[in-house]
């Protein structure tokens, strides 16, 4: 596979506010649960010292979804990805307060983890939960789901592994049925949009949206 040059990144880094216990988290536990960056791919099973199915979550926001799930899928190892620091203190947090042994993090931007740390079939599954929209025409280009990353993504899946993703934002939803469709490695395991599967927790900002009236769409394709 032709290596994929990232040119333009799907993320600002913005100047959040890091509380107090965000930060004691990220201070004392990222050393424990934390992966530092590296060019080289990582031995999955050596980081989590078993053999077990690898689920790559990417930007897992404040971690709240992330950890429910690793705390439900005991059977499974978690890797997220998140670049701000408030997101990532929070699930540190949330890592030591519920006993994950099956949840890792790496901070850094996504494209390139997966393209240097993630060896070829290493994957099991990948979780993509509400990107950034982008919503102005002008900024589409810097949305995460595009057909290069797609089949790098691919690239790094098991066959039988499968990518879930979903978003709030319809005018995104269409372009990533779009672009996952035309990968020629995954097929869609829906004739289109997919029910929320049951291990997708339901967020705090989703149950608000769904009160307001607004909607969700799920896909969840899978690798030939």
């Amino acid at each position: 596979m032709q290596e994929y040059r990232r040119q333009i990144r799907s993320f600002v880094l913005r100047q959040g506010r890091v509380s107090k216990a965000q930060r004691r988290a990220y201070s004392d536990l990222l050393p424990l649960y934390g992966v530092p960056f590296s060019s080289s791919a990582l031995d999955l099973d050596r980081l989590f010292g078993r053999a077990a199915p690898k689920i790559l979550e990417i930007g897992f926001g404040m971690g709240e979804t992330t950890a429910t799930i690793a705390q439900e899928h005991p059977e499974n190892d978690y890797l997220g990805i998140e670049v701000h620091t408030p997101g990532v203190g929070s699930l540190l947090k949330r890592i030591a307060d519920l006993h994950l042994a099956n949840l890792r993090i790496i901070q850094h931007d996504a494209v390139e983890v997966v393209q240097h740390m993630i060896a070829p079939d290493a994957l099991d599954g990948v979780h993509v939960f509400f990107p950034d929209p982008w919503p102005k025409k002008r900024h589409h280009k810097r949305r995460l789901i595009q057909p290069a990353f797609v089949a790098l993504l691919a690239s790094r899946m098991k066959p039988g592994a499968r990518v879930h993703a979903c978003t709030d934002w319809e005018e995104y939803a269409r372009q990533m049925l779009e672009v996952l469709s035309a990968e020629p490695a995954l097929r869609n395991t829906a004739p289109g949009y997919a029910s929320r599967p049951e291990a997708r927790p339901e967020t705090k900002f989703e149950r608000r949206g769904l009160a307001l009236g607004h909607r969700v769409w799920d896909l969840v394709f899978r690798k030939s």
